[in-house]
């Protein structure tokens, strides 16, 4: 009896172990004319042979051979990746007798040369100064005479998708001494 216990699990190793066989298969992967990606088990002109895993990542291909007839063209940057923002002047920041206002942007990725690009400034809602020299530029005293605070902006626009990006606006304080005060000369 108990020989035969044995040749019967002899018997069942090969037929319990031939699903585990079966996991690894060939697949072709080829692409049409039209740009459509084809995955067959039958073999096709020009395509390419993939051999699928017979590990325990069931169902994913596996040892892919690099495919140089279709390589995906890299994304071109569109503004919404573009990261834009005020670096000067800081938030809060206070100016006071005559300092001049220097206001300055940052714009990551940085703007491939000959790429065309436009800055608008904007102090307290009213444009100021544009144009794609305008990255870095101080304000005019006569807009920030007046003691107060004042918000800066700035929107970042590429002419030729006409997208924008605003940088988030920047507050700053202008104390300027009373000319009551004991302290004006």
């Amino acid at each position: 009896m108990r020989l035969c216990r044995t040749w019967l699990a002899l018997g069942l190793v090969p037929i319990l172990s031939a699903p585990l066989a079966l996991r690894a298969a060939v697949v072709y992967k080829w692409i049409d004319t039209d740009g459509v990606v084809h995955f067959s088990d039958q073999p096709v002109e020009g395509a390419e042979r993939i051999v699928t895993s017979s590990g325990s990542n069931h169902g994913v291909l596996s040892d892919p051979a690099p495919n140089n007839t279709a390589q995906a063209a890299p994304k071109a940057a569109t503004v919404a990746d573009i990261q834009v923002s005020i670096t000067s002047p800081a938030r809060e920041q206070t100016f006071s007798g005559e300092d001049s206002v220097t206001a300055a942007l940052s714009v990551e990725p940085a703007p491939k040369p000959g790429h065309p690009f436009s800055v608008t400034w904007t102090l307290n809602g009213a444009p100021v100064i544009e144009g794609a020299d305008a990255m870095f530029f101080t304000l005019p005293p006569a807009l920030t005479t007046a003691r107060g605070i004042y918000t800066l902006g700035a929107t970042y626009t590429d002419p030729e998708s006409g997208q924008t990006k605003s940088a988030d606006p920047v507050t700053f304080n202008v104390l300027r001494p009373s000319t009551l005060s004991p302290q004006h000369k």
